[in-house]
């Protein structure tokens, strides 16, 4: 099979790249995904999204047991499907905050990056009343639950700016969450990009069920991609590679065609042919502590939304101070909880989660074998800098002080967790115990201006003239909220960049 552009990964970045790469008649493009189209109704239920994790269209990947939260193993829930994890999350759509981007500035070298330059991207992606772009961008109002109505007036009370949304560049401050919600359902990215009228295109082929095994180079430029579709072996010829498997598979990827660090290939019996000691380095996620957990005076109705409603940012010891946000409060209209508790009937109880923004904390991704069904080894090194550990303990205080506080009195009987904490050890075994993933894994394929960096500044594996890399992995710090809005603003950037340079 021949074709000018191979996108390998049918997500987020790979639906939005398919869609604005075929718009050029003259260019063939071809899309291959590892699942299927999206068929399980509950996807689009809004609230329905916690109990998707597990299913057939999740990767439901498995960490290596963590020191930093008690030895615990985390399962990472990533989309196996057309529109990838767009078919799972939470929805929540929030662009970060303007010195999220200048970090990326500084990696780089590169203004490209920069809130200012980004902004007609995110523009040009957001559908708003001021906006006209494919992915809705929907404002609860009479939706939301009193309780987190009750929570944002809290947040106020104590200092914090009510905000219109997240997404104007001042995230500290509290508001309901923006939503990618239509009409009360979940909008994929596969469903506002890749729509009948795109997929009719001559020049554009989805090919699902389809995995790349391995990268087959010649000098400095991928000659061919071996893969395994439905029908058995293929063989994919494309002028140019784009890789939007994600901060997992893309570097799984490329290591198992011998680009990658070479201890870690020769562990895992694939001969090292470029030798890249960045990939699968720099993973980073964001944690959420769950939760601090209140019973309530009176029964609280279920969401409307999807649980999680409103998230309370702010700078960590200072409900008042401004500037990049440093931990995060969420309100939970539920009782949710780690596996390390039980959680309470639905209706009794509420949870505020907690967080830290910008981790320090710096994991690894590695390849076990050089077969696809070989596992994983990821190792996010949850919790290893004092930093993370210290600014967990602000969150959670900062949670208890608003769930403490007079105007949650209304919905608050009594606080079952954490309970009484004395020392700094018994908070950190509690935080230990309270972590779960909030889906945000990235990093692995930085990019940036240093040696050690793995793309450069315009997305290019370094090493080879036709295979650029649009996905998370390339993310070279954290944003502050979810990753969603910045993975699909790389997207949008890097297909400008393609159809400016014709």
């Amino acid at each position: 099979m021949t074709t000018d552009v191979v996108i390998v990964g049918g997500g987020s970045a790979g639906s939005l790249l398919a869609a604005r790469l075929s718009e050029n008649p003259a260019r063939s493009v071809l899309l291959i995904e590892a699942g299927e189209e999206p068929s399980d109704p509950d996807i689009w239920t809004p609230a329905a999204w916690p109990a998707l994790q597990g299913r057939a269209f999740d990767w439901d990947y498995l960490t290596e047991p963590q020191a930093g939260t008690h030895g615990r193993v985390h399962h990472w829930a990533r989309g196996k499907v057309i529109g990838g994890s767009s078919c799972l999350h939470a929805m929540g759509y929030m662009r970060g905050h303007p010195e999220d981007y200048q970090a990326w500035v500084g990696a780089t070298g590169d203004a490209r990056w920069s809130w200012e330059a980004l902004l007609p991207v995110f523009g040009a992606i957001e559908g708003r009343p001021d906006s006209s772009g494919p992915m809705p961008i929907y404002m609860p109002d009479e939706e939301v639950s009193p309780l987190t109505r009750a929570f944002i007036e809290t947040g106020v009370s104590l200092g914090l700016p009510r905000l219109p949304h997240h997404n104007d560049g001042r995230m500290v401050g509290v508001t309901p969450n923006a939503l990618n919600i239509r009409d009360g359902r979940r909008v994929t990215v596969a469903e506002a990009w890749l729509t009948p009228e795109v997929r009719a295109r001559k020049n554009l082929c989805i090919l699902t069920g389809t995995r790349a095994r391995r990268l087959v180079m010649d000098g400095n430029r991928v000659n061919r991609i071996e893969g395994v579709g439905p029908q058995g072996p293929i063989e994919i010829v494309a002028d140019q590679i784009v890789l939007c498997a994600g901060a997992l598979e893309s570097p799984a990827l490329l290591m198992r065609s011998g680009i990658g660090p070479r201890d870690v290939l020769k562990a895992a019996s694939v001969d090292c042919l470029i030798d890249m000691p960045g990939i699968g380095r720099n993973l980073q996620d964001h944690l959420l502590g769950a939760g601090n957990l209140y019973a309530t005076r009176k029964p609280l109705p279920a969401s409307r939304l999807q649980h999680s409603e409103s998230m309370a940012y702010m700078r960590a010891g200072d409900f008042t101070a401004a500037g990049q946000p440093e931990i995060v409060v969420g309100c939970g209209v539920a009782p949710i909880v780690s596996e390390c508790f039980d959680a309470p009937e639905p209706g009794t109880a509420y949870s505020l989660l907690f967080g830290v923004t910008h981790p320090t904390s710096r994991g690894s991704l590695r390849i076990s074998g050089p077969n696809l069904g070989d596992r994983l080894i990821i190792d996010p090194a949850y919790l290893q800098t004092e930093h993370d550990r210290a600014m967990f303990r602000s969150a959670l205080e900062a949670a208890r002080t608003i769930g403490h506080a007079d105007r949650l009195a209304e919905w608050r009987d009594r606080e079952l967790a954490p309970g009484p904490l004395g020392s700094k050890a018994e908070i950190d075994a509690f935080i230990a115990k309270a972590v779960i993933t909030h889906h945000h894994p990235s990093g692995t394929l930085r990019m940036g201006k240093d040696d050690h960096a793995v793309v450069d500044p315009d997305l290019r594996l370094k090493p080879l003239d036709n295979l650029h890399v649009v996905d998370a992995s390339v993310i070279p710090s954290l944003t502050a909220g979810p990753i969603h809005a910045a993975v699909l603003a790389i997207a949008e950037s890097f297909a400008r960049t393609v159809t400016s340079d014709e």
